[in-house]
């Protein structure tokens, strides 16, 4: 029976890319997913391009979980690593699944969950800094703490 899991995906896993915990990061994002019991945590530095746009200088995660939470957040790192605030804003968590070359259909949450910390981790950084929010981070940074209110709530 072959491995339900691409060769990417297992690349990611046994080496993956920007691993551990970072000094002084600008913006954390930490996000869980209760069923599952994953729990990633999305560390961003920021810095400027030659247009003084903020982008992501700096990235790294740390993730208890399975292998697709573990390859996701990798995949992730690498695909927004240098892009601007408001490029990773619009990032769609497709991607994650594509550069991995695909993940089983009861592992996609594992890439929506890479996609929330980093959500969080831009939000992090824009009210700490007190930068304006962009409306869908702002309503997406809500969703997410409504249901992390719920879990608190109901567990």
């Amino acid at each position: 029976m072959p491995l339900p899991y691409s060769k990417k995906v297992i690349q990611h896993f046994n080496k993956p890319h920007n691993y551990g915990k970072m000094k002084n990061p600008d913006g954390i994002g930490e996000v869980g997913n209760i069923i599952c019991g994953d729990v990633m945590k999305l560390y961003i530095k920021v810095g400027q391009n030659k247009k003084g746009q903020d982008i992501i200088k700096d990235i790294s995660f740390e993730t208890f979980g399975c292998l697709a939470a573990i390859a996701s957040s990798s995949m992730l790192t690498d695909l927004v690593k240098g892009k601007t605030l408001e490029q990773a804003i619009s990032f769609d968590r497709k991607e994650i699944v594509e550069g991995l070359g695909s993940l089983p259909p009861i592992k996609i949450h594992c890439s929506v969950l890479a996609g929330d910390a980093l959500i969080e981790a831009i939000h992090s950084y824009l009210t700490k800094n007190k930068k304006p929010i962009p409306q869908a981070l702002n309503k997406r940074h809500q969703q997410l703490a409504k249901e992390k209110q719920e879990i608190k709530e109901t567990h």
